[in-house]
């Protein structure tokens, strides 16, 4: 724990901005591209093809810009082990090149998740379901708390507790989840929902919204007619963005199109501190 709690909060500028500031085995080093491994609990488990071919045409015109983070391999200390930078050693075997630098860190386990969340976060990098078991992971096997986490991946508390409850979900919607089929909005709706194994699937067939989802949960009760609405419905493309918003933001956002390419943007917050929270995230300190 002591070691976690040293390394929380320190930010991936500080582990790869400010070289000289962070204690290292040694320098920046080329070394055989063969000597480097990916850490098996990286958070991100897929990869997508064309971002590794367009990286690898770079890297063969341009080499690798930017050391890859390693630390010494504790199952086999003849080697490394990659803390950050997967992405960059996978492309680097596609150009192909033989060899590429690296920057070698001592770091514990619990620092090497939490650097390598850091960092496929702030790319936007990780689908819900590989960030919500890299936040539970950090909780389970780590100590940290849904505070901790949020300093150090610079989200809300309330998102942390949300995308951590995906954990609970089914396999089957987990699946669709982490496919990219269903929104995390879908998956929360149908986080309660008796067989939502079967739902899932007419929800991903007939292409719902997160709110068609919902009435499919929570249908309304016997004889009841809804009012006309006063407002025009929002479309599929509105309600996902809203949710893609507001889980980079933090907080609930609501978008309001008022035709002719004009509209309105509404970020709530529940709370003072969500409030500051916001204003740091938009560079505005008061």
């Amino acid at each position: 724990m002591s070691n976690a709690k040293k390394g929380l909060g320190r930010g991936l500028s500080a582990l790869m901005g400010d070289m000289d500031a962070v204690p290292t085995n040694k320098g920046v080093d080329v070394v055989d591209i063969t000597e480097l491994e990916p850490n098996p609990d990286q958070p991100r488990k897929t990869f997508d093809d064309e971002e590794l071919n367009n990286l690898a045409s770079s890297i063969r015109e341009k080499g690798v810009l930017q050391p890859i983070l390693v630390r010494v391999n504790p199952r086999e200390t003849t080697r490394y082990e990659i803390i950050a930078g997967e992405r960059r050693w996978r492309a680097s075997q596609r150009a192909p090149i033989h060899q590429v630098p690296i920057l070698v860190q001592v770091m514990s386990d619990a620092e090497v998740l939490e650097v390598a969340l850091v960092e496929n976060v702030q790319r936007v990098d990780l689908n819900p379901m590989e960030e919500a078991e890299s936040y539970a992971r950090l909780m389970d096997a780590y100590g940290y708390t849904q505070e901790q986490l949020s300093k150090t991946v610079s989200k809300s508390r309330s998102h942390i507790a949300n995308m951590v409850r995906l954990t609970k979900l089914p396999d089957r919607v987990a699946a669709h989840l982490r496919e990219g089929n269903i929104s995390a909005g879908h998956a929360r709706a149908l986080l309660s929902y008796p067989d939502a194994d079967t739902l899932v699937e007419e929800v991903v067939r007939k292409g719902l919204s997160v709110r068609e989802t919902e009435s499919r949960v929570t249908p309304p009760p016997a004889g009841y007619e809804a009012p006309a609405p006063k407002t025009p419905q929002k479309d599929t493309s509105t309600l996902a963005l809203e949710q893609d918003l507001s889980a980079a933001v933090g907080v609930p956002v609501a978008i309001q199109d008022r035709g002719n390419g004009k509209g309105t943007v509404v970020l709530t917050y529940r709370s003072l501190e969500e409030l500051d929270e916001i204003c740091e995230r938009f560079g505005y300190v008061g």
